[in-house]
Parts: C-alpha cells; sequence; structure tokens
C-alpha cells in the first residue's frame, strides 16, 4: 500500500493510530482469526472489537470473510497490507533552474527479456502475455505498463543542456515494482540501473502488489495482477547517487558526459542476481502516480 500526505490517506493513518488495532494487525499477521478470537487474544469485549476491526476495514487494512462455523455463518477477519510506504512532497529546489523530460514506459529503445512478460496500453493488452516478440509491435509505443522477469530495458532521454548552462543534479524516477505471474507482495527483486553504461546501483524491490487497484489502473485491469508500483527517484549528485536518500554508488555528475545529445538509462535484473524476480514500470494511466519516467535536469 502506497500511501501520500494527503486528505485522502487520513483513514489509514487514523486506523494505525491505536494500541489496539495494532495489537489486531500483529496478530492477523500470523493467522487469520474471528471476532471471538480476537477478543479472547485482547481481553476486550467483541463488540470493542468489531468497532476496531471496522475501522481497520474501512481504512483497507484488513478485510472479512463469511466461513460456515459450528453455529452458522462466522466472520474471519484477514490482513490485506504486508508493506506501507509513505511519499512526502517532493522538495523544490528554487535555486537551480530545470529541464525536465517525461518519457512513455512504451517508448523504449531496446530491449532483451525473458517471460513472464507483456505489456498493455491504457485499453486492452498488446498480443498475448508471455511471448516476447509483442515487445516489438508498433502498439507498443502507446503502453502504459510493461513487465518481464529477466533481462534489460532501455530509454533515450535528450540533453537538453546548452553550452553555457552547468549540471549540477539529475533526478530519475518512476513507478516501479517486482514482476511475478498474478502477485506476490513478498516477492524481492535485485533492480540494476545504468546510464550510458555506467552502473548507478541497484534497488531490491519488496514485491508485486495488487492489495489495492492503483489509483489510475483502468477500470477493465483484472484485480488479480499488478496494481501499482513504488515511486522511486534516483537522484545523482556532485557527492554521489541516492536512491530517495539512501545511497546507491559513487557515481556522481562529473562521472557524465554532459556535450553529448542524450543519455541512455537500462533497467535489468541481470542473470546472476540474487533475487530475480523481475520489473514492472508503471506509466501515466496505470499504478499510483500520474506520471511516466521522469528526468529533470537541474542546472546553473
Amino acid at each position: 500500500m502506497q500511501l501520500q500526505i494527503d486528505h485522502a490517506s487520513l483513514p489509514v493513518y487514523e486506523a494505525l493510530a491505536s494500541e489496539v488495532r495494532i495489537h489486531i494487525i500483529q496478530l492477523l499477521s500470523k493467522k487469520k482469526m474471528n471476532i471471538k478470537e480476537l477478543s479472547e487474544a485482547l481481553s476486550l469485549s467483541s463488540p470493542i472489537v468489531t468497532k476496531h476491526v471496522k475501522k481497520l476495514e474501512e481504512a483497507g487494512l484488513i478485510r472479512t470473510e463469511k466461513v460456515p462455523g459450528k453455529s452458522g455463518q462466522q466472520r474471519i477477519s484477514i490482513l490485506k497490507v504486508d508493506h506501507i510506504e509513505v511519499n512526502f512532497p517532493k522538495k523544490i529546489y528554487h535555486s537551480f533552474a530545470t529541464h525536465e523530460t517525461s518519457i512513455p514506459v512504451g517508448h523504449y529503445s531496446d530491449y532483451q527479456i525473458m517471460p513472464t512478460c507483456g505489456l498493455a496500453t491504457e485499453h486492452d493488452f498488446v498480443g498475448p502475455v508471455d511471448q516476447t516478440k509483442y515487445f516489438m509491435a508498433p502498439e507498443r509505443m502507446n503502453a502504459q505498463i510493461l513487465w518481464f522477469t529477466q533481462g534489460f530495458i532501455e530509454y533515450k532521454t535528450p540533453n537538453f543542456l546548452q553550452e553555457d548552462e552547468q549540471l549540477q543534479q539529475l533526478d530519475i524516477s518512476m513507478e516501479i515494482s517486482s514482476e511475478f505471474p498474478f502477485s506476490n507482495e513478498v516477492w524481492p527483486s535485485d533492480i540494476t540501473f545504468t546510464l550510458d553504461g555506467i552502473e548507478l546501483g541497484k534497488w531490491e524491490s519488496p514485491g508485486d502488489f495488487a492489495d489495492t487497484r492503483g489509483k489510475f489502473t483502468p477500470d477493465w485491469w483484472p484485480d488479480n495482477i499488478n496494481q501499482y508500483g513504488l515511486l522511486k527517484t534516483i537522484r545523482i549528485t556532485s557527492h554521489g547517487t541516492y536512491m530517495d536518500g539512501e545511497p546507491m554508488s559513487d557515481v556522481t555528475i562529473d562521472d557524465l558526459d554532459t556535450t553529448k545529445d542524450g543519455w541512455t538509462l537500462r533497467i535489468e535484473v541481470k542473470e546472476d542476481a540474487e533475487h530475480v524476480g523481475g520489473v514492472t514500470l508503471f506509466g501515466r494511466h496505470f499504478g499510483n502516480h500520474d506520471q511516466d519516467i521522469s528526468f529533470k535536469l537541474y542546472y546553473i
């Protein structure tokens, strides 16, 4: 689950602001439980526990199913979420001017991938899934989501710096996750990012998410497959490369050739990676973020 610092995320924050509800989440992380079992474990009455369970349901953190019991139907509570990421508003660097380029996920320049794989526009799949040849289809230019298990995909981005402009920082952001047939929230994948042959670093994606529908995922898309990813930002500075503030490598702005007309970004799951868990890339009409792959140059 991804949360923003906004009004729409308040139900989740409110649901988590309770010792009792935190305890319920801890209990449900181990097994499914009914109201009676939760009441006994918490030493609280059933009506009180029911109110707490309803609060967690409304926040989308748990779900309740009716199953046959010894004395008729009983309500079983099940934990829906095992990962929450909170996205804070991005800082704005007022002292720098910027050039920004947005590249749709279907506008890749090269690829070498292995199934499971596929791609789709906001209206339909591009050919049958798990057939790599459809990554060459002309319709792929309209793709807003794509996925593969192993290999790489590359994107070219223009360098709009003028001769008198000095690059100070480069941000590359995208919504991304692992790839698993259907979905698996605990499915790590070691994803490597390379810019113009310079390895920027590796990120371990935690999983492939379908616990809730993506905010921008179209209605025709099935509920039980990739719904959204995590918004990740790679930042190349004068003192190193970082992902969301965490160090990735010692690569700096000085390592990039700023005289070139453009650069090539490679997103890759290597054959010898510890976790070969695939890649899913989400564009403007899928997932939780209204953006494609973004390159932002900060200069003086």
